[in-house]
């Protein structure tokens, strides 16, 4: 009996220790997000489910946003055709203008959406910095969060995981 009593113990603790493990590995589900384009069409979150989707948050006056930008036309490009989409949130302090003349001299071929109140900032953790980019699963879950600078090998592996 006097077995018994650490054997039950160590137990509950494997069983605790198991389920918070779980619970860290469990991956948040993305926030309901409506994004409106600069040209006015809006994007539901939901509605790219089945494709594997980075949210970029990024500003004119950012030059980590401006030295990534190359980086993710090339990746959109690569593997769009596979299920990858990319969203690129202007923050709300950007003036439209600005965002505008940008996404035109650039050419960038992905939506961009303007953060006017800042309400998708907040959704998504109160992002602040920029570049902040969050990579959604086909399941809608984020996958990782990345506050700076992309690390595009390191984001084509995980895309063809993901999209393979």
């Amino acid at each position: 009996m006097k077995l018994a009593k650490p054997v039950f113990i160590a137990l509950a603790l494997l069983a605790v220790i198991g389920a918070l493990a779980y619970a860290l590995t469990e991956k948040p589900q993305a926030p309901v997000a409506t994004f409106t384009t600069l040209q006015g069409q809006p994007i539901a979150l939901d509605s790219l489910r089945g494709k594997v989707v980075l949210v970029n948050f990024w500003a004119t006056s950012c030059p980590g946003c401006i030295k990534e930008m190359p980086g993710m036309i090339e990746t959109y490009q690569q593997y769009k055709a596979r299920g990858f989409e990319i969203v690129a949130v202007a923050m709300s302090y950007d003036p439209p203008n600005y965002v505008a003349n940008f996404v035109r001299t650039r050419q960038l071929p992905f939506p961009v959406a303007l953060d006017v109140n800042g309400a998708h900032a907040r959704a998504f953790g109160d992002v602040q910095l920029t570049p902040t980019s969050f990579l959604i699963g086909k399941d809608g879950r984020i996958l990782e969060r990345t506050l700076g600078e992309l690390d595009f090998s390191r984001l084509k592996a995980q895309l063809d995981k993901e999209l393979s």
